[in-house]
């Protein structure tokens, strides 16, 4: 992909970071483009990025820059076409009525943090995360420049059972990063994104970034499923024709 060129970006500069393990694709090595300094990225050149397929970890914006290997794809969820699939259907009408969501600015909570440890723990267990301290997990999810939120999920008894860090900018969410508790209920990851697609529609905005599509990593081959959707290649947004992923 081309650096952005835009006007927008003119004070910008993008640089390589050094080779690092793939958190994705075991025994290969990774590279990121990070867009710096830092305190230039605001909302509006942030959203642009955006729809040139960077991420945002805390104060760093990038996106994959791997010589050999270009597995990591954005997609996007079209919001107004989005139908739930009939699996996907019944997940939301079993889990809706028992999750209330709360929105609220990032903030530190010692019970979100503790949840998220026993989430690392299961769900990526040997990726260094579950070792996090409450430096890294305020570095990594509650240090943010632009116009971020948390929906704190709890059921019906009051326990907490999810939490999902958003990004707003003027043409859609990103999904920055959720975690949820391992021992509940199947299927909570695909319940936050539903949540985040009717919240998306609630609002207005027409697509809902979910970062990451890798058809050979099982952690995110489930992106997919919610469709319609764009992937970005070439530096172009196109949909895919129907299991052309």
């Amino acid at each position: 992909m081309s650096n952005p060129s835009e006007s927008i970006f003119r004070r910008l500069q993008f640089y390589t970071t050094a080779s690092y393990p793939c958190s994705y694709l075991p025994g290969r090595m990774a590279r990121s483009e990070v867009a710096a300094p830092t305190h230039l990225v605001d909302e509006a050149a942030y959203a642009r990025l955006i729809e040139q397929g960077f991420r945002r970890s805390g104060l760093f914006t990038y996106r994959p820059a791997c010589e050999l290997c270009q597995a990591c794809i954005p997609i996007r969820i079209d919001v107004g076409r989005f139908r739930r699939d009939r699996t996907q259907g019944k997940l939301w009408r079993r889990l809706q009525p028992v999750l209330k969501a709360r929105l609220a600015p990032l903030h530190w909570d010692a019970r979100h943090f503790d949840l998220y440890l026993r989430y690392q723990k299961r769900r990526h267990p040997g990726a260094g995360m579950d070792q996090d301290d409450q430096a890294q997990y305020t570095q990594f999810l509650l240090t943010s420049r632009v116009h971020s939120e948390m929906a704190e999920f709890r059921d019906d008894g009051g326990a907490l059972r999810m939490v999902a860090i958003m990004d707003r900018v003027d043409h859609g969410l990103s999904a920055v990063y959720t975690f949820y508790d391992p021992d509940w209920r199947a299927s909570l990851g695909t319940y936050g994104i539903l949540w985040q697609l009717d919240y998306a529609a609630r609002l207005g905005l027409p697509w809902l970034y979910l970062g990451y599509w890798i058809g050979e990593s099982r952690k995110m081959a489930y992106k997919s499923r919610f469709r319609p959707h764009q992937i970005l290649r070439g530096g172009v947004w196109t949909e895919p024709p129907p299991d052309g992923d």
